[in-house]
């Protein structure tokens, strides 16, 4: 029930009471309790997910598969249980559920390879990540991840590497056209399902709210593109998921031609719903003509004039910004008020000590939000220094809690070693002086976007040829993709973003673009699946084959279009090794043959059994789990090893009789930001974390399934 309807009802209790009619009140609150306000469809509507790659255990829900060449039908719909196995053949009998067919009531015997294990979308599932290959031209930089598979497990799997610290949330979802354009139950919706609009809903909902898991919560933005079938649905529900958001649509020109409808206008735009969570808004850009709906009164007045460097707080935000989080950023640094600028930096703060020893002549500046509590700063003491001495440091205004302290974050500071910014010289504090000439006129769109560079014929079709030679259903223009995420993370070069409806991986291609524009070290997470279109499975069927046959799979989203689309970003090349032909265009304008300087690695979401391990999901399996959760950075730990084992980016206790050892290794490794301690015993846990302060201290049951089971149950509340 939402709040308004919530005062509502409140309005007409009190109103009963007030005419002394309690038993009416009492009634107004009953029937408000037993009605659903907002949006009515049927949430549990049940969503059954086949585990292709699983292998078949006794005790599973299984589905059998149609002859090879055959459509599915009734039959591949029944559930089975497995009562035995039996060389490679499985004994079923029915699965007794609340949709038990009374005509299947026998049992029978099924080849094993014709058999798949299935499951209700609640059900706690132990998934891992299998590595099937990787693209690296991008040195130590982050890697772009690219995930096939079910997006509602993928999301759930996500969530221990990820919850609450996701910037940017974009995504593309079905959009529920009539036109067999996405599944449900393993079977393609269309026009005539009269529960089309609840099936899409009740499968928007629940993959939505693992979503809303993953965003931070202090700032952070949601994108989900659409048209006018489910528009008016979709804006109820996220209104309904993210009631304290800032909600906006905005209307987008893809195709000017517009495309015929039906007893109707030509469609030429769709629209975009940005759920702004915490403090997350548009930033103001350097905006052409076209984005202005009155482009020639903009124009007229348009000025040229010096750009300056964009400074920003050195004060971290959002996650872990708080002191007890990151006690290694917790400092003094010293200003002398009357030169107004910084002279000293102090070393970080044991925890009993909330300020440094007062020096005379200085102020000293602590890491203080404007709640009063203790936060932290975005670097440690040694890299302030070095970034001072890089003129990428100054004092900023006084405020009622100290004075506020700049820097240029990494994307700026690139602008200014790749020429973009000209340097003019440094000021008395030794901070540096750069402007660019480009108009000065920064803006915030319009809620209209009518945009050259966003032709999805164009630009997204025509590009994708360009890249593999391949076709993809309607893709995003790349530009349009780019344009969209730049409002958000334009001032985060650290930014990361996840993608859960990918399709051809428009959106990697758009973090990597952002990138080489301004330095940048995004990340991006995209998960697609390995479907094939409606009239693509006709033609293979008819060569008498199915789904997980190696020549069906092939042709899936993944395998045929997204992994071949990024790696050829990168690389500059063709699937076949040709230079890629043609240009990137508009904001930053090079030859597509050069590729960019990233790194991506392709990953397949694995299943385990509960019985398959005796301890559980094996390590090779969570292991890309822990290296996600650690900053995608350097190698893998992908086997257990004596004592421990260390990574560029993070370490793992594997034996608590090595502890020593290990703690001191992490102490002398600056690259370490994440630390694993396999152990049952919480105060064996609790005295590693209280000895590597500052460090992403993560416990992992003995049994890592149990690990991974508890994340599972909690992301389906």
């Amino acid at each position: 029930m939402s709040q308004t309807t919530q005062a509502v009802v409140q309005s007409l209790v009190e109103r009963a009471v007030k005419l002394g009619d309690r038993q009416l009140a009492a009634d107004i609150r009953a029937f408000a309790a037993q009605r659903q306000f907002g949006l009515v469809f049927e949430h549990n509507r049940p969503e059954r997910l086949r585990l292709y790659g699983k292998p078949v255990m006794r005790g599973d829900t299984v589905q059998v598969l149609p002859a090879r060449g055959e459509k599915e039908n009734a039959d591949s719909q029944l559930l089975w249980r497995v009562t035995s196995l039996d060389g490679q053949t499985a004994q079923l009998t029915p699965y007794k559920s609340v949709s038990y067919d009374e005509n299947n009531n026998e049992d029978c015997s099924v080849a094993v390879e014709d058999i798949v294990a299935v499951a209700e979308y609640d059900q706690p599932i132990y998934t891992g990540l299998k590595e099937t290959g990787r693209i690296e031209r991008g040195g130590d930089r982050p890697y772009q991840v690219v995930i096939n598979g079910e997006n509602y497990h993928a999301l759930e799997t996500l969530a221990f590497s990820y919850a609450g610290k996701v910037d940017c949330i974009y995504i593309d979802p079905p959009y529920n056209t009539g036109a067999r354009d996405w599944k449900y139950n393993n079977d393609y919706v269309d026009g005539s399902d009269a529960y089309r609009h609840s099936k899409w809903l009740a499968f928007m909902e629940r993959r939505l709210k693992l979503a809303k898991q993953l965003l931070n919560p202090e700032e952070s933005v949601l994108i989900v593109t659409i048209d006018e079938k489910e528009y008016l649905r979709l804006g109820l529900l996220l209104e309904q998921l993210f009631p304290s958001a800032t909600i906006q649509m905005v209307s987008s020109v893809i195709n000017p031609k517009g495309v015929a409808q039906k007893n109707g206008f030509r469609r030429a735009d769709e629209y975009l719903f940005f759920v702004m969570v915490g403090d997350s808004s548009p930033v103001k850009l350097q905006l052409s003509d076209e984005w202005s709906a009155s482009s020639a009164k903009a124009s007229a007045g348009k000025k040229k004039g010096a750009v300056k460097l964009g400074w920003t707080s050195m004060m971290r935000r959002g996650s872990h910004s708080h002191r007890h989080e990151r006690p290694g950023l917790y400092y003094p640094i010293f200003a002398d008020p009357e030169k107004h600028m910084i002279v000293q930096v102090g070393e970080v703060l044991p925890a009993e000590q909330h300020a440094g020893v007062d020096i005379d002549g200085l102020v000293q500046i602590l890491p203080l939000r404007r709640d009063g509590s203790e936060g932290c700063w975005q670097v440690g003491p040694s890299e302030l220094r070095s970034r001072i001495e890089q003129g990428r440091v100054k004092l900023g205004s006084k405020t009622n809690y100290g004075y506020v302290v700049n820097y240029l974050p990494d994307g700026e500071y690139a602008k200014v070693t790749s020429g973009f910014y000209k340097v003019l010289g440094r000021a008395e504090d030794g901070s540096l002086i750069a402007e660019t000439e480009e108009s000065s006129d920064m803006a915030i769109a319009p809620t209209q976007w009518k945009i050259a560079s966003h032709n999805a014929t164009e630009y997204g079709t025509g590009l994708i040829q360009s890249l593999i030679g391949r076709n993809f259903s309607y893709p995003k223009s790349l530009y349009a993709v780019e344009d969209t995420l730049r409002f958000f993370i334009a001032s985060k070069p650290n930014a990361l973003i996840v993608d859960f409806f990918s399709g051809s991986g428009t959106t990697a291609h758009a973090v990597m673009r952002l990138n080489h524009q301004d330095g940048g070290q995004r990340k991006c997470v995209c998960i697609t699946n390995n479907e094939v279109s409606d009239e693509e499975s006709k033609g293979l069927l008819k060569q008498g084959l199915r789904k997980g046959d190696p020549q069906w799979e092939a042709l899936g989203i993944c395998q045929y279009v997204t992994k071949p689309r990024v790696t050829a970003a990168i690389t500059g090349k063709t699937p076949e090794g040709d230079p890629i032909k043609g240009d990137y265009k508009f904001t930053d304008e090079f030859p597509m043959a050069d590729g960019f300087e990233e790194n991506a690695v392709f990953f397949d979401l694995t299943y385990a059994d509960p019985d398959a391990v005796e301890l559980g999901v094996a390590f090779e399996e969570i292991a890309p789990l822990l290296w996600l959760r650690a900053g995608s950075r350097g190698s893998i730990i992908k086997h257990e090893q004596p004592g421990f084992a260390m990574a560029d980016a993070y370490a793992v206790l594997f034996d608590f009789a090595s502890v020593g050892a290990f703690i001191d290794a992490v102490k002398q490794n600056a690259g370490i930001g994440c630390a694993y301690v396999i152990t049952d015993d919480t105060a064996r846990y609790a005295s590693v974390k209280a000895q590597l302060p500052g460090l992403d201290v993560v416990r992992l049951y003995e049994n890592y399934l149990q690990s991974f089971k508890i994340a599972a149950e909690d992301a389906v509340r």
